[in-house]
């Protein structure tokens, strides 16, 4: 039977594996504090036949409405592919914004 220290680190593992929120969300608090500015990210799966596509482009620029972008943003995209149109629709979204 495992002890508690290696459930932990295997929960840890898992985490990083399965690139959870909780796995990603002290790196990004950590990245807007050295960059000053908010950090908007976009993941597509990996492991499931998920990628980038039109409908994200309304997403993304409906998150980049709601916030306060005055001193500007990182956008940070993860995504094994996807459409093209859509990616190039998202930087262009993304320039508005900037």
């Amino acid at each position: 039977m495992a002890n508690g220290k290696d459930q932990t680190i295997f929960n840890t593992v898992m985490n990083e594996q399965n690139q959870g929120h909780v796995t990603r969300k002290h790196l990004f608090t950590r990245l807007e504090k050295q960059l000053g500015v908010p950090v908007v990210s976009y993941f597509t799966s990996f492991r499931y036949p998920v990628m980038i596509d039109s409908a994200d482009v309304d997403i993304i620029e409906g998150v980049l409405q709601k916030m306060d972008l005055s001193k500007g943003f990182a956008l940070c995209i993860n995504s094994p592919g996807g459409d093209g149109l859509a990616a190039e629709r998202i930087i262009n979204v993304a320039l508005l914004h900037f």
